[in-house]
C-alpha cells in the first residue's frame, strides 16, 4: 500500500478551520444579527463544531417564496450522551427543553444522543446554556472531531456493562476539544487574552479531515453496530470479568450517488489489548487519522478511506510508533444481533430494566398516543437511569422491585406498546429524521417507513414472517445517518417518492448489503419484495436469516469488502 500523502491543497474547510481562532469565527455576530433567522456560510460549518446545525423547514420554501419572505430557518442541536446514559433528573431536563425551545419532540437519534429540532436562532443560546446545566453538553456532537461515543445498552445482558459505559464516558471526556470558544459562545465564559495563542493539545488548528466516530460493544449483541465506526471495541468477557477489546477500525456508512470511489464499509479487526489501555488505544487511532487522512477531498477523508489507502500493517506500526501500543492477535467473539430488547427483563444484579420501542426514535404526543408524557411521569419517580440505545428506542434502567409496580402502572395507564407485540421487522426497523429539515434528503424517512413497515407486514403475515428477525432501515440519502447499508433490507432515497432497494447485510452487522433495484415507487418496492419474502417462507433452513437467504439464492450478491460495494 502507499503511504499516506498530505501535500495536496487543502480544501476551503481545513483554511476555513486554520483561520477560525479555534472555532470561534464570527459566530457571535451571527447570532446578534436581528436582520435574519440564518447566521454567515463559514459560521454554518463552524457551529457544528459546538453541536448544532442550520436548517430549514423544506415543507414551507415554497409558501414562503410566495410571501417574499426568506426560508423558515431553524437549527438542530445534538446532546451528548456519552455511553447513552442519562439520569432522570436530565431526562426532564431534555423533555422540558424540547417542548419550551424545540418542536415538543424528543428524537433519540443512532448515535444515542438527544436531538433538537427547530430551535430558532433567538432561542439557540439559551437552549445550548440549559443543556449544559444539566450537566450534559452540545460540543464535539458534529464537526470534524471525535462525536458521542456509544456503548452497549444492555445491563440485563451483561455484568461488565457499567464498566464498558464508564469506559465510553473516560474516552469522550479524554477526546473532548479543548478549546475556550465554546464557553465564550454559548456559557458567557471570558473570552481568553491572546486568544490567538490558545492551543489544542490533541486536535491541533486544523482538528481531524472529518468526522470520527467512536462505539463500545458487548458481545453477543451488537446494538451499537460498533463495525460501522470508523474505530470501535468489542468487549472480551470471560467468566463474567472484561478482560479488554478487540480493536476494529475504518468503518463508515456515508457514499455518494454516482461517485464508486466513495462506499460505505465495515471495519476491520486489527488486534486486541488489555483494558487499562483503552482512552490511549483511542488517542492512538484519532492522532494516526489526524496526522494521515486526506485534508483535501472531504469526500474521501474518512478513517475507512485512509485503512484502505494505507493499509492495516502501517496503521499498527504507526500506533506502536507514536504510543507504543503493540496489538496483540484478536480474540474470539460472537454476535447473534444488532437489535434491541423490549418489555421487562431482569439482570443478574436484581434490577428491572424496561425496553420501550420508539418508532424512528421520535418520542411525542401524537395522536392520543402519550408516549413522551409517559416516560416523563416514569421520569419524575425513577431512582434509576434511561439508557437511549442505538436503534432509537430507550431503556428505562435500574427499576427496583419495589418501583416496578409503579413503572408498570404507569405503562398501563398510558397505553405505551410492547415493542414484543410489534412485528420482529418493526421491532428491527430505524429510520433518519430527513425531510422536512435535513437540507441533504432526496425524500422522506422518519415519516414514512411506519406505513411502509404496514404494507410490508402484510406480506410477511400472509407468510408467517411477522415473528422472524429481519432488520429494515430507510435513509432521505446516502449519507447513512441511520446505517441503512448494514441492514437485510434497507430503502435510501433517491428522489420524493423514489428509492433505492438494498439487500443482504447480515443480521449480526458484519456485512454490507447491496443494490438489488432502483428508484422504486412504493408499489414498485412491494412488487419486488414480495416474490422473495415468499420464496424466503417456502425455502429457507432452519434459523437462516433473511440477509443470508437472498445471498444463497442468489438474488444478490455478497458485499465481502468496501471496494466491492458498487461491484
Amino acid at each position: 500500500m502507499d503511504k499516506p500523502n498530505n501535500s495536496q491543497e487543502p480544501s476551503s474547510v481545513e483554511i476555513l478551520k486554520e483561520n477560525s481562532n479555534y472555532l470561534r469565527g464570527t459566530i457571535k455576530e451571527s447570532l446578534s444579527d436581528p436582520l435574519t433567522g440564518s447566521i454567515r456560510t463559514d459560521d454554518q460549518i463552524l457551529i457544528k463544531f459546538h453541536g448544532t446545525y442550520q436548517q430549514q423547514d423544506r415543507d414551507l420554501d415554497e409558501e414562503r417564496k410566495r410571501q417574499k419572505l426568506e426560508p423558515l430557518y431553524s437549527f438542530l442541536i445534538r446532546v451528548r450522551v456519552p455511553g447513552g446514559v442519562t439520569t432522570a433528573q436530565q431526562w426532564l431536563a431534555m423533555d422540558e427543553l424540547s417542548d419550551k425551545y424545540a418542536d415538543k419532540t424528543l428524537k433519540l437519534t443512532t448515535r444515542q444522543a438527544f436531538q433538537f429540532h427547530g430551535v430558532l436562532k433567538r432561542n439557540l443560546k439559551t437552549t445550548i446554556k440549559e443543556i449544559n446545566q444539566s450537566l450534559l453538553d452540545t460540543i464535539a456532537a458534529c464537526g470534524d472531531v471525535n462525536r458521542n461515543v456509544m456503548s452497549s445498552a444492555n445491563p440485563f445482558e451483561s455484568p461488565v456493562h457499567g464498566e464498558v459505559a464508564e469506559d465510553a464516558k473516560r474516552i469522550s471526556a479524554h477526546l473532548t476539544p479543548q478549546t475556550n470558544a465554546y464557553h465564550e459562545i454559548w456559557l458567557d465564559g471570558k473570552l481568553i487574552e491572546g486568544g490567538e495563542k490558545e492551543e489544542e493539545p490533541l486536535y491541533g488548528k486544523h482538528y481531524l479531515p472529518r468526522k470520527f466516530k467512536i462505539a463500545m460493544a458487548i458481545p453477543p449483541r451488537n446494538d451499537t453496530d460498533v463495525l460501522s465506526n470508523d474505530l470501535g471495541f468489542i468487549a472480551i468477557v470471560e467468566n463474567g470479568k472484561l478482560l479488554g477489546y478487540n480493536l476494529t477500525v475504518g468503518g463508515g456508512m456515508a457514499y455518494t450517488f454516482g461517485n464508486n470511489a466513495t462506499y460505505p464499509r465495515v471495519a476491520d479487526v486489527a488486534g486486541y489489548f488489555p483494558k487499562e489501555k483503552i482512552v490511549e488505544a483511542a488517542e492512538a487511532v484519532l492522532v494516526f487519522q489526524r496526522d494521515h487522512g486526506n485534508r483535501s477531498e472531504r469526500k474521501n477523508a474518512r478513517l475507512k478511506y485512509t485503512i484502505d489507502r494505507v493499509g492495516l500493517d502501517f496503521f499498527r506500526s504507526e500506533l506502536e510508533r507514536t504510543h507504543g501500543l503493540k496489538l496483540e492477535p484478536s480474540k474470539a467473539y460472537k454476535f447473534v444481533t444488532l437489535g434491541d430488547k423490549y418489555g421487562w427483563i431482569k439482570s443478574e444484579d436484581g434490577l428491572w430494566h424496561y425496553g420501550v420501542f420508539v418508532e424512528g426514535g421520535k418520542l411525542v404526543d401524537k395522536n392520543g398516543y402519550l408516549a413522551k408524557t409517559a416516560i416523563r411521569e416514569i421520569a419524575k419517580i425513577h431512582s434509576g437511569t434511561f439508557i437511549l440505545t442505538g436503534n432509537q428506542n430507550v431503556v428505562v434502567a435500574q427499576v427496583t422491585e419495589q418501583q416496578k409496580p409503579v413503572v408498570e402502572k404507569i405503562l398501563k395507564d398510558y397505553k405505551i406498546v410492547d415493542g414484543n407485540s410489534l412485528s420482529q421487522l418493526r421491532q428491527n426497523s430505524i429510520a433518519c429524521a430527513a425531510l422536512p429539515l435535513c437540507a441533504l434528503a432526496f425524500a422522506e424517512a422518519e415519516r414514512y417507513l411506519p406505513s411502509l413497515v404496514d404494507r410490508i407486514d402484510k406480506i410477511l403475515a400472509a407468510n408467517d414472517l411477522l415473528q422472524v428477525p429481519i432488520s429494515i432501515r430507510m435513509t432521505g440519502c446516502p449519507n447513512g445517518c441511520g446505517r441503512p447499508f448494514l441492514a437485510e433490507i434497507a430503502f435510501v432515497g433517491r428522489a420524493p417518492g423514489r428509492y433505492n432497494l438494498y439487500l443482504g447485510a447480515s443480521f449480526t452487522g458484519d456485512r454490507l448489503n447491496k443494490l438489488y433495484k432502483e428508484m422504486l415507487s412504493e408499489d414498485e418496492i412491494i412488487a419486488a419484495l414480495t416474490p422473495i419474502l415468499e420464496d424466503f417462507a417456502k425455502n429457507r433452513t432452519t434459523d437462516e436469516h433473511f440477509g443470508d437467504f437472498v445471498i444463497r439464492k442468489e438474488y444478490i450478491k455478497a458485499t465481502t469488502a468496501g471496494l466491492n460495494f458498487h461491484n
